[in-house]
């Protein structure tokens, strides 16, 4: 070969070098919430600058080894190393969350394992779209806990001792559904079908109120993104998983297609077990049945509007309560939503999104599968709930500050009746009837605000919220109302919150905020029957004239943040006023024998919490990362003097894992820790709990950009164990022991 022969070859490969590393790329950006365009977003990429369109798009030349830094006003800033780049590039969408949720005291359960370290976040990958109850996710966090009842099903949440209605539990922001079951067999987070979420914001204390009232927290299940596209394009996953403990199986898949004015996508799961084993091989009755389906239909209506409409249909069947007199039976549930986006240009007003939905539960349980010796009865409850309602905002740009404000209305309601079938004693032969719910309703009307301010040394957010509450039954019992003659009551409740932060330079963030939130009583503390729905066997009757329960809360954070380590501290400190809790009330009978006796639902004039949650996450050497997190909460019963019932230990969560292999093989170590719980309330019969220590370990290996396995022993140590918010199981003293040594497997397989 000559010397021009040589050249020539030589020039045609620099050529192509060239080409290759300068090619012409677009990426589109949108709302993470809304999927609409994020116009005006400046980008730097080497010696280029610009600004996105008015469809989002940012346009540059692709060149190897080249990072890109982009900022918008109400998104941030942030940069894309060249390896995200070329990710990105492939996708041609990338999606950011907006600043103002950020602001809040917040913990953000997101949906992708996160590659940088960032405060406050936690993924949902594909393991976790498997689980059939949103409330086993939330227990990743340590400052949650759960109420359980079952083995394997109904996990209730508690948030630094606030639980039930104290927590604001929504679907993006607007809908929810109502238990059925009285004793709360069916929470609403147990109705979060985790494989249609893209993630959950818990948005603490009582400071974030367009949602609704969040009295202790608001928890947002935000649904999976829409994904348009410039052609024709289908994706989905599935995902199947096992586990030794239980005899689990667990399945969840997603099918799509999407182009230029549509997405479509259709979702379902199923799990389905039997009894577990404790760590000294106690049998734990545990068998449950739950299938979710659903789709989610996004129509691009213009380059600045959208319409998304979502169904959801969950089944349930089977599931053993062993702490409970019924075992849940069917439990079949629809949640229909629909939401509308527009955005404008060159106006104040920036952008209006209103959603309307409806939420429908039929719920029945039973005592048939119960293994009762004497049988002295057969009993069966069958309860309907409905919710619906609607939401509307605006948001607006005022100067340096921004407005959002709109309206919202909820009404729901429930019945159900329980049977009663006699077949020993006296009444043998007899079915008596027990009206559960008296058809109670709640109407919720809502106008809120929310008014941030940037400034040059401090950020400000102002939030309030007016509601009007009426309630009232439409099928009152006799003995309710010879109890309470007038049970409608109408109530306004006033709630606001003020935050201050301010910004020190080097990642350094630090936040005051100042709350009051105002509930007023659920269907349950207002219009249950005689039913026992409380921690003890007490038959517990409510009552419509409650005062609503007041939360005035302080929170200081503190955030730091960099590259390679993030540290977040919220402390907290609650003043309750009018706390609605129960009294036994000795004028009252109970309507069944073996009840030692009726509570009453009442206001506590004075209670008291405070507590911290701490986390800190770090990249340390040879591609490992570490994280910590910890979550403490004391609470006090100012009028008896003494602990507020069901308030978890502190918690230690220690995690180590490593990133290998071009983050194909992913090991970690998950190391927890609960103190024992020696605060107990002597009022509601509660007794110590005893520390435990966990151990769990997990490796994940990417076969292909497509196919994951893992596998995971969780409880590797098979400890004996307990929650301290586990009940007891019925009829005897022992409490629902958690499982004991568990082997998962799973597999996932994404296009």
């Amino acid at each position: 070969m000559n010397l021009k022969n040589i050249l020539l070859i030589a020039l045609c490969l620099l050529t192509q070098r060239g080409f290759a590393q300068s090619i012409p790329q677009e990426i589109r950006l949108l709302d993470i919430d809304e999927a609409l365009p994020i116009d005006g977003a400046s980008f730097t990429y080497g010696d280029l600058q610009g600004v996105s369109d008015t469809n989002g798009v940012i346009s540059f030349l692709y060149t190897e080894g080249y990072s890109i830094v982009i900022s918008h006003v109400s998104y941030g800033s942030w940069t894309l190393d060249h390896d995200e780049l070329k990710k990105l590039i492939q996708n041609g969408v990338y999606y950011r969350k907006k600043l103002a949720v950020n602001l809040f005291p917040v913990t953000i359960i997101a949906v992708r394992p996160q590659n940088k370290i960032k405060g406050g976040q936690l993924k949902i990958d594909y393991q976790e779209r498997l689980e059939h109850d949103g409330g086993a996710i939330l227990n990743q966090v340590p400052a949650f806990n759960s109420i359980r009842k079952g083995g394997n099903y109904g996990f209730d949440p508690v948030f630094r001792g606030f639980k039930y209605d104290q927590l604001n539990v929504v679907l993006n922001g607007a809908q929810s559904t109502t238990v059925a079951c009285p004793n709360r067999m069916d929470p609403p987070t147990s109705q979060m079908a985790p494989n249609m979420m893209d993630r959950i914001e818990i948005l603490k204390g009582p400071h974030a109120l367009r949602y609704g009232t969040g009295f202790g927290a608001t928890i947002n299940f935000i649904p999976a993104k829409l994904r348009f596209s410039n052609s024709t394009v289908f994706y989905g996953r599935i995902s199947t998983g096992y586990e030794s403990n239980g005899n689990i199986d667990r399945g969840e898949s997603q099918l799509g297609v999407s182009g230029a004015s549509y997405d479509l996508s259709l979702f379902g799961s199923w799990s389905q077990g039997d009894d577990y084993k404790t760590g000294k091989d106690k049998t734990v009755q545990s068998d449950f049945m739950r299938g979710s389906f659903g789709a989610n239909l996004g129509l691009k209506l213009s380059a600045n509007q959208q319409l998304r409409v979502s169904a959801l249909y969950n089944r349930a069947r089977d599931a053993d309560f062993p702490a409970l007199p019924m075992d849940l039976r069917n439990d079949d549930t629809w949640m229909l939503n629909a939401r509308h986006d527009i955005q404008f240009d060159d106006r104040k007003l920036k952008s209006w999104n209103s959603t309307v939905y409806g939420s429908f539960v039929n719920h029945m349980m039973d005592n048939l599968l119960k293994p009762l010796v004497p049988r002295m009865l057969n009993a069966e409850t069958i309860a309907n709930t409905y919710n619906y309602g609607g939401r509307t905002e605006g948001v607006w740009q005022l100067g340096s500050g921004k407005l959002y404000s709109g309206v919202d209305m909820r009404v729901e309601g429930a019945k159900g009746t329980r049977s009663r079938e006699f077949l020993m004693g006296p009444n043998s032969g007899k079915t008596v009837k027990d009206n559960a719910w008296q058809k109670g309703r709640i109407n919720k009307t809502g106008v809120f605000g929310e008014y941030h301010i940037n400034s040059t040394v401090f950020d400000y957010i102002f939030s309030g919220r007016f509601e009007l509450n009426n309630a009232n039954i439409n099928d009152a019992s006799n003995e309710f109302i010879e109890v309470y003659a007038d049970p409608q009551i109408t109530q306004l409740n006033t709630s606001m919150s003020i935050g201050v932060l301010k910004s020190f330079g080097d990642g350094i963030r630090s936040g005051l905020w100042l709350g009051r939130a105002q509930r007023s009583g659920g269907l349950t503390e207002r219009f249950i029957n005689y039913f026992p729905v409380g921690q003890d066997p007490y038959e517990m009757i409510g009552n419509p004239q409650l005062d609503p329960e007041v939360n005035n809360q302080l929170d200081l954070t503190f955030e730091w943040t960099k590259e390679s380590m993030a540290i977040n501290v919220d402390v907290y400190s609650a003043y309750l006023q009018d706390y609605i809790s129960s009294v036994i009330d000795p004028t009252l009978s109970p309507r069944l024998p073996m009840s030692p006796g009726v509570r009453r639902f009442f206001n506590i004039s004075e209670a008291f919490k405070t507590g911290f949650e701490v986390s800190w996450s770090q990249e340390l050497i040879s591609s490992l990362q570490h994280q910590l997190g910890i979550a403490y909460t004391y609470a006090q019963d100012l009028k008896r003097n003494e602990a507020l019932p069901e308030i978890a230990p502190l918690d230690l969560r220690y995690a180590l894992s490593g990133n290998y292999i071009n983050g194909k093989l992913r090991p970690e170590i998950v190391f927890r820790y609960v103190m024992d719980q020696s605060r107990i309330s002597n009022e509601f019969g509660e007794t110590t709990t005893p520390s435990f220590t966990l151990l769990d370990i997990k490796i994940d290996y990417s076969i292909t950009d497509k196919l994951t396995v893992s596998a995971e022993i969780n409880n590797l140590l098979d400890a004996e164990y307990y929650e301290h918010l586990s009940r007891s199981v019925r009829s005897s003293n022992n409490p629902i022991f958690a499982p004991g040594r568990n082997i998962l497997a799973k597999i996932n397989y994404s296009f």
